[in-house]
């Protein structure tokens, strides 16, 4: 395999999205196998052109492969982060696997591929996480009803102390080839077996624990590694924790839905967060410095005389991380100055010097002539 898929495409590495489009859509136009029926080699050069498409089409799975190449789908970049699933990957045919749900040969390039057992569907579940958590990350058990290998028959359906048997009906083939004549020949076609559902087996003796099927349900707990920076609405894949496929069949994916709590202080705006940080006239006017809480613990803030409300403040590096592992996002603090509405009397005599002494105009005191004006009038 050509683990160049810029090369494979015949892009640039700096390729529009839809220089990729049209570059595959020629490619696989003219290295389809049934185009050339007579080049052995063009079913593996139109499988590298698939698998380069699919990797390069999609903006994150391309930013991993610019970044780590074909080991970092598979789970080798910085910190061993998989947010692709990728980690239990081999070769090709696993790549395209999870690229297609199937074989990258297709189903008749071998004999017997009807007879492979059915991979389990794939399953949901959702993990609430703290703000903090969703931030730095963390390891949360999540519970889901699964379909697992029937642990009595061993998951082959079959009375323990029996086995499977060929399927009569296709021959142990799986799929049932028909021949019809129409005005261009004779036509086959082929459709999976009713009798053995695609297998080919039958099982003459079912397990009396799982009636055949070879699972059955129970509860699983899952530790899932929840990698820093998640956000909510994302979506972790776990390769392989899925429900089980019949009678020994692959596993499903098991996909867990993130739900992060808001925070009380800080919102979140991709990997910055913002504080909307409230501050008297005082402070603002005069200047003020003070211990500074942020999600890593306590700093000095400054805040020079004569800031301004909408003022802001960064912090660097004391955002969320990114879920690539590339550095953090910032604190943006953003100044709110709250204009004092409860004042004692003292309180306003000073306010009133203080406007006096810059040339001020301000309204009379709440005591005088304005003010009994006005409430006589409500």
């Amino acid at each position: 395999m050509n683990s160049d898929f810029y090369a494979v495409l015949g892009v640039p590495r700096d390729a529009t999205d839809d220089d990729i489009k049209r570059a595959y859509r020629r490619l696989a136009r003219e290295n389809h196998p049934d185009a050339n029926p007579d080049d052995p080699n063009a079913e593996e050069r139109f499988k590298e052109i698939q698998l380069a498409y699919e990797v390069l089409k999609d903006p994150e799975k391309r930013e991993r492969y610019d970044h780590f190449g074909v080991d970092g789908l598979r789970g080798a970049g910085p910190g061993g982060d998989d947010p692709f699933g990728f980690g239990q990957m081999g070769g090709l045919g696993d790549l395209f696997e999870a690229f297609f749900g199937g074989s990258a040969f297709g189903q008749n390039s071998r004999v017997g591929a009807q007879r492979a057992n059915r991979r389990g569907s794939d399953a949901e579940a959702a993990v609430d996480l703290e703000f903090t958590e969703a931030v730095f990350g963390v390891q949360k058990d999540v519970r889901v009803r699964l379909a697992v290998p029937c642990a009595a028959c061993s998951a082959t359906g079959a009375k323990p102390g029996t086995s499977p048997a060929t399927c009569l009906q296709c021959s142990g083939t799986g799929e049932v080839r028909r021949v019809r004549q129409s005005i261009l020949g004779q036509m086959v076609t082929a459709s999976p077996c009713s009798k053995c559902g695609g297998s080919g087996q039958v099982i003459p003796s079912p397990c009396a624990d799982c009636r055949g099927e070879g699972r059955r349900t129970e509860d699983r707990t899952y530790t899932v590694d929840v990698p820093p920076g998640v956000d909510d609405g994302n979506t972790l894949r776990l390769t392989g924790r899925g429900h089980a496929g019949p009678r020994g069949g692959p596993l499903g994916d098991l996909f867990v839905h993130v739900r992060v709590k808001p925070h009380a202080v800080f919102s979140r705006q991709g990997t910055t967060l913002v504080d909307e940080l409230h501050l008297p006239m005082t402070q603002a006017a005069l200047g003020a410095t003070f211990e500074y809480q942020t999600l890593d613990g306590a700093e000095e803030l400054s805040i020079p005389a004569g800031t301004q409300h909408g003022r802001q403040f960064t912090l660097r590096g004391r955002g969320v991380p990114r879920v690539d592992g590339r550095g953090r996002g910032d604190l943006v603090i953003r100044i709110a100055v709250d204009t004092p509405s409860e004042l004692t009397r003292e309180q306003e005599d000073l306010l009133r010097q203080f406007a006096s002494s810059r040339g001020e105009e301000v309204a009379e005191h709440r005591g005088g002539l304005f003010h009994r004006f006005r409430s006589a009038s409500k």
